[in-house]
């Protein structure tokens, strides 16, 4: 009888294990308990793939033996990709190592590098050693015959690998998200760039526009109609979501701003990187090597003051600035050497803001400090130059001979000099209570909610032509160093544009914690001999206790 219920009993637990076990695999359920959420998408990375309806296929290059950081970053890689990939069943990947075979890595790291992936080279020193490895952190997404590279390092010239290691976990599932958003969304929005008042040729805005093509419809917009037609120009610039002004140089008419201002008042965001000095480092260089700043009235300055701020006619030095490259020495002896340049402030970022936070420095040229006024706006300070800054009024020479002398750091004293500025909310209109220059068909003195953005400096734009070929925005070819005005002038876009809530992505925060090499350099044999030895020791010293009690109890 017990023996029956023993074998009823046995069989009631397997049947009751099966049940269990089916029901398990037909109802599956990941819960996040990390503190930051880490491995939890945003709504807005769902609603991206949900309705594939082809294979997105996603080729990452981060394969390899990489020391503790990469790992770090390989692992986040992994883990983001597999929440995607619990999203749909359209995502398939790949994980490749160009460098693995080395019949063809030379032949990889070529072809890479011209699809604009550049390498990373790692030097570790962690094991005594010093060595270098090629790292490509990089990632292709392929859908419907298309192909984005997608970003997993955010580089920055001033933070050890650590950190951006760290900010690049943080925007992993942003870099994913903007990739995935390029290759599934049809684009809608529409963007002017202004012309006709001086604004910078196509060739040197060339690398941004090739950035923000993907996104969004792009198109020149003269408003030398204005002249002839001011209320029809009016009416075809209301289709457009957005204007660019990238560094006028001739002043607008009254019938240009009030064009512009009743843009606004009708919603229209803009972008404006304007200057209140006429200065360029292109002036600079002459025989003489110098030039004269001169103050740049493009009859804004009642434009901007109605909405909020004031772009002042003085110029930014700042002691943490970019270098400029000059041949120092004569004859054949001269040599090309980097040599700090006061009037190219590397602007640093509001951390607090999704625009600019995880962002590089970004680099300005005769930027002019930006004077926030009170009214109803909303003002965000997206970018400062360092507290040790001063101001220089105009006109004044300016002298390449100046990088040779020493600056006197008491007299950059002023503080940090705000550069760029958000302004939201609803606008009151410049010509409220004016007599206006030409009738206007349905006249608002008050706009709808509506976002703009005012840099001080049209050259953040501007990248540099080499033999008629338009170079990397924010990248100095003769320096090496990569700044963000690039990323930072999308964010800008992305920010006044997104309808997708994708731009709060980048506000997630995630603390990675990361061993302090120091401290394991300092400690090493210490916790090899806690990790290695003593364990060994306590089990040797439990066995001859053991043995002991043994003996003594079976031989009294």
């Amino acid at each position: 009888m017990k023996k029956n219920k023993s074998i009823l009993y046995i069989v009631a637990i397997l049947i009751g294990l099966i049940i269990v076990n089916a029901i398990s695999s037909s109802i599956y359920q990941r819960f996040d308990l990390t503190k930051d959420h880490r491995y939890t998408l945003s709504d807005n990375s769902k609603s991206l793939i949900t309705d594939l309806d082809s294979p997105l296929v996603i080729d990452v290059f981060l394969e390899g033996d990489f020391s503790s950081e990469f790992r770090l970053l390989q692992t986040e890689v992994r883990q983001i990709i597999e929440e995607f990939q619990l999203e749909t069943d359209q995502i398939f990947i790949n994980y490749i190592n160009p460098i693995e075979d080395e019949t063809t890595r030379e032949r990889n790291i070529e072809e890479l590098t011209k699809s604009g992936l550049e390498p990373y080279i790692n030097t570790d020193n962690s094991t005594g050693k010093v060595t270098q490895d090629i790292i490509f952190p990089w990632a292709f997404a392929s859908y419907k015959g298309a192909t984005v590279k997608i970003p997993l390092l955010k580089r920055s010239i001033t933070q050890g690998l650590q950190e951006q290691i760290n900010n690049s976990v943080q925007a992993l599932e942003y870099a994913f998200a903007d990739g995935f958003n390029k290759l599934v969304n049809a684009k809608s929005k529409k963007i002017a760039i202004l012309k006709g008042n001086g604004e910078l040729e196509d060739i040197y805005m060339a690398d941004f526009l090739t950035t923000v093509k993907p996104y969004y419809n792009l198109a020149p917009f003269t408003l030398d109609s204005v002249a002839s037609n001011p209320q029809g120009t009016l009416d075809k610039l209301q289709d457009y979501d957005l204007i660019i002004a990238a560094k006028p140089s001739i002043p607008f008419s009254e019938n240009e701003k009030l064009v512009l201002d009743q843009y606004t008042m009708n919603g229209g965001k803009s972008l404006w990187l304007t200057e209140a000095v006429a200065m360029d480092k292109d002036s600079l260089y002459n025989a003489a090597g110098r030039g004269v700043s001169i103050m740049k009235d493009l009859l804004l300055n009642d434009f901007f003051f109605q909405y909020g701020v004031r772009v002042n006619p003085t110029l930014v030095k700042d002691l943490y600035s970019a270098p400029i490259m000059l041949s120092i020495g004569e004859g054949s002896q001269a040599q090309m050497q980097p040599l700090q340049w006061q009037y190219s402030p590397l602007a640093a970022s509001n951390p607090n803001h999704s625009i600019t936070k995880n962002l590089n420095l970004v680099k300005f040229d005769f930027a002019s400090p930006i004077d926030t006024l009170k009214n109803s706006i909303k003002k965000s300070i997206l970018l400062q130059s360092s507290p040790k800054s001063k101001l220089e009024g105009a006109p004044t020479t300016i002298s390449l001979d100046a990088v040779t002398q020493s600056p006197d750091e008491e007299s950059y004293n002023q503080g940090s000099q705000n550069l760029a500025v958000l302004l939201e909310g609803e606008f009151s209109s410049v010509y409220d209570q004016r007599v206006l220059p030409f009738k206007v068909k349905n006249f608002k003195s008050k706009s709808t909610a509506t976002k703009m953005v005012v840099i001080s400096d049209g050259d953040v734009i501007k990248n540099e032509v080499l033999r008629n070929k338009p170079q990397q925005l924010g990248f100095d070819q003769l320096t090496g160093k990569s700044f963000g005005n690039k990323e930072f002038l999308l964010n800008t876009v992305n920010y006044l544009l997104d309808d997708s809530g994708l731009i709060n992505i980048r506000s997630k925060e995630i603390n990675i914690a990361f061993l302090d090499a120091d401290k394991i350099k300092e400690s090493k044999s210490k916790w090899q001999f806690i990790n290695i030895a003593l364990p060994i020791i306590l089990l040797a010293l439990f066995g001859f206790i053991f043995n002991y009690l043994r003996k003594r109890k079976y031989t009294s």
